[in-house]
C-alpha cells in the first residue's frame, strides 16, 4: 500500500553535519574531529535531557555540546564564536543524493515530511538553505512534544499530523537509534546507513537498509 507520507530525519540524513567543518575550520586545528565530538555530545545531551525530564531545546543542546567540544579539544571560543557556530546549523549542506531523491518522490506524488530534533526556526532556515522547502508537505519539530527522539511522543506527532496509523508511514533516518525508535513505534523504517555501521543490537531492526537515499524511490514505488 502506498504510504501516507515518507518522513525524513533532517540533520545527518538529508543534511550533512560534517559540513560544519567549514564553519569550525577558522577556529580549530582539527575541524573534523572537533565536529565529531560536538555532534556526539549534542545527541548525548539530548538523550540525557529526555531521561532526566528536563527539556531545553536543541539549540541549547548544540551550545552545550559545543562547549564540551571546545574544552576537550583545547579551543578558546568567546560568546560571538559560539553564537556563529550554533547558527551555522542553519546552513548545513544537503547530501548530494538528498535533493534529487526528494524531487523524484515529489514527482511521483509522494508526500514528504521532516521530523527533527531541531527547533522550528533552525530547521526552517536549514531546509530553506538546502533548497528543499518546496518539496516538503510538513516540518515537524520535537518542540511540539517537549521531548527528544526516540521518545514515542515525538513519532506520535507524525501520526497525529497525517491522521493515519504508524504502519502507513515510511520513516527514513541515518541514525540507528532513531530508526529503531521509529520501528518500535510501528512505522516502516528505511535506515540510511551512510557510514556502514552494524545494526543496532537493541530494539527492532529497520525494514530496509540503504547506503544512501538513491534507492528510496524504488522502495516506496514498490509499496
Amino acid at each position: 500500500m502506498k504510504p501516507a507520507a515518507v518522513v525524513f530525519d533532517l540533520f545527518g540524513t538529508l543534511l550533512n553535519v560534517a559540513s560544519l567543518r567549514d564553519a569550525a575550520a577558522p577556529l580549530v586545528s582539527e575541524p573534523d574531529a572537533f565536529v565529531a565530538t560536538w555532534r556526539e555530545k549534542q545527541i548525548a545531551y539530548a538523550f540525557a535531557s529526555a531521561i532526566m525530564g528536563v527539556h531545553e531545546d536543541f539549540d541549547a543542546m548544540t551550545d552545550y555540546g559545543l562547549r564540551y567540544a571546545a574544552e576537550k579539544h583545547g579551543v578558546a571560543l568567546d560568546d560571538q564564536d559560539r553564537k556563529r557556530l550554533v547558527e551555522a546549523w542553519q546552513q548545513v549542506r544537503a547530501y548530494d543524493d538528498a535533493v534529487p531523491t526528494m524531487h523524484e518522490l515529489h514527482e511521483d506524488g509522494v508526500r514528504c515530511a521532516v521530523l527533527t530534533n531541531g527547533t522550528p526556526p533552525t530547521a526552517a532556515a536549514a531546509i530553506a538553505h538546502a533548497g528543499i522547502a518546496e518539496l516538503l508537505d510538513a516540518t515537524l519539530s520535537v518542540e511540539s512534544a517537549g521531548v527528544f527522539k526516540p521518545d514515542r511522543r515525538v513519532y506520535e506527532l507524525v501520526t497525529a499530523h497525517y491522521r493515519v496509523p504508524a504502519e502507513q508511514l515510511v520513516f527514513v533516518s541515518s541514525n540507528g537509534w532513531d530508526a529503531t525508535g521509529a520501528a518500535a513505534f510501528g512505522m516502516r523504517v528505511a535506515w540510511c546507513n551512510r557510514g556502514g555501521a552494524p545494526l543496532e543490537a537493541f530494539g527492532p531492526p529497520p525494514e530496509w537498509v540503504l547506503r544512501d537515499l538513491r534507492g528510496l524511490p524504488a522502495i516506496v514505488g514498490g509499496l
